[in-house]
Parts: structure tokens; sequence; C-alpha cells
């Protein structure tokens, strides 16, 4: 079976590539050596525009693993549920039935639950991943990890979702079903980031700032399939999913939703926030909260 490639139109050298290549031709040749794309990574060499491969050796010189700069660290030590949806939180879900969507593995669903829930469910797609979070949550009677299709509708009074809304490949309908899952004026608490134009809203294709949006694609998609060995052929098709989310692009998916009131708020980076305002908020916006009321 053919592996997926990703999509390069056929190009040739001319004016506008010249300083890409003596970029390349400067670096040092173990740098380069052995980097000509092969099959699984990158298309036959002929297909491959130079800009674009000039820009793929660049990332695989200056980065030949992943930085990894979006890992979770900054969380350690301190309950994500309380940074990213406020000190409060556990007091509005004592004895309420609350639905961790997108749980993963299930650390923040089992939280809610240590903290006085009456129920908490963790919903995801994946089942191999319901089943670490199940044995994770072993002998605690007031958590359930069930699939979208396996939760009642209109049993819970708050849906929790955290980093989620910018993988989400169809994030409307799944606006749709989390109002599904509400009771009448339930609420859905979330916070979701980086989004697409913060300087690492690349997520993993963020090897520097904005590396996401001033590179081409072909270029950082075959550099993940290779410190990743991967075969993807887009941006979108990345593990756990990369929709390229904006805020304004999620202003105008709730403003469409099922909802019938919404509190949006972009929180700035905090070293940027001096210049946080209307007209940089997609630049400058580290995560985007929201509460949404059915």
């Amino acid at each position: 079976m053919q592996v997926p490639q990703p999509a390069f139109e056929t190009g040739s050298m001319s004016a506008p590539y010249a300083g890409a290549s003596a970029a390349v031709a400067a670096m040092p040749q173990e740098a380069v050596a052995g980097t000509m794309p092969h099959r699984g990574f990158l298309p036959a060499w002929g297909h491959i525009p130079w800009l674009a491969y000039c820009e793929y050796l660049l990332l695989r010189w200056m980065y030949a693993a992943d930085p990894d700069h979006l890992n979770g660290r900054a969380y350690q030590g301190h309950s994500k549920l309380e940074v990213l949806l406020g000190p409060g939180l556990f007091h509005k879900t004592r004895g309420k039935t609350v639905i961790d969507f997108g749980c993963g593995y299930g650390d923040q669903t089992i939280e809610l639950a240590k903290h006085g829930a009456k129920l908490v469910i963790g919903i995801d797609i994946r089942e191999e991943v319901l089943a670490a979070a199940r044995r994770k949550a072993s002998g605690l009677a007031n958590v359930r990890f069930l699939t979208p299709q396996q939760c009642p509708p209109g049993l819970a009074d708050f849906v929790i979702s955290l980093d989620s809304f910018e993988h989400f490949e169809n994030p409307s309908a799944m606006l749709d079903l989390i109002n599904d899952l509400l009771r009448p004026g339930g609420r859905l608490l979330s916070s979701f980031g980086p989004p697409w134009k913060h300087p690492f809203g690349g997520h993993t294709f963020s090897a520097f700032p904005w590396a996401h949006m001033l590179l081409s694609e072909p270029a950082l998609v075959g550099w993940y399939n290779k410190v990743k060995n991967q075969a993807i052929s887009r941006v979108e098709e990345v593990s756990g999913g990369l929709n390229r989310m904006t805020v304004s692009r999620f202003e105008e998916l709730v403003r469409a939703s099922k909802f019938r009131q919404a509190s949006i708020t972009p929180v700035p980076i905090r070293k940027l926030r001096l210049f946080h305002n209307p007209f940089t908020r997609e630049f400058t916006t580290a995560v985007v909260k929201c509460q949404l009321t059915k």
C-alpha cells in the first residue's frame, strides 16, 4: 500500500529562492548529508519546489528533534483545572453531574470526582485511551468513562472542555453535541489554546515562533514526518488533529450555535499583555476562555 505523501507542486530554481539556497549551502555538510527526501517522508526530489525543500532542510538542520514547546510543564504543582477555569471551579461542580469532554487519560476527570462532584463522566472517542483512564480511576464510584455515543443527552449540569477546540475536526458539531449533553440552564466551561496565530499556535509545527505561518506547509509536514516518523500529508492530519482555530473563528462558531448566552475571553500572553488589544489579539492571545449557557 502506498504511503500518503505531502502534495508538492513542481518547481524550478529561480531568483526568489536564491536566499534560501544560500542558507542551505552555508550549513555544515554533516547537517545536509543524508537529508534527501525519501519515500514515507517526502515525495521524489523532482516534484518538490526549491523553496519548500530549502525550508525543510533548514528545519532539519536547526531542529533535528521536536523542540516540544507545549509540554505542559507550566502546570506542574498546580491544578490545570483551577489555573484555566478559575479557583472557584470545584465549588461550582460540588454535588453536580459533570462531563469532561475530551478527557484523554482522565487526570482532570478524576480530579473533579475527588473534589466533590456527584458524578463525573469522561468522554473521548478513543477506546484505548478510555481503557487506560478506567484503570487509573479504579476504586472511584463517581467516575465513568464513555464514548460520545454512550453518554445520555440532557444529563450534565456542567461540561468541562480543556485544550480541545483547536483540535476538533468539526468544532461546530462538537458545540451542538455539548449543548445536547447539557440540561436546560447547564453550562459549558472551556479553555483552549494556543489559537492558530499565537507564536506557537501551530503546536508541534511551531519549531520556532510563528514557524507555522512563515514556512510552507509541505516543508513543515516533511519535517514533522521525519522527526516523528510519521507519514501525514496535511497539518490537519497530525495526531490529535489541528484545525487552525482563531479567536474570531471561535466567536463566529459560538454565535451560530444553539447556546443562548455566551461569555468569551481572550487571555493575553503574559509578556505581550501591554500590546494586547482588539487589533493584535489574534497574535497575542495565550488561551481563549469561555462560558456558554444552554
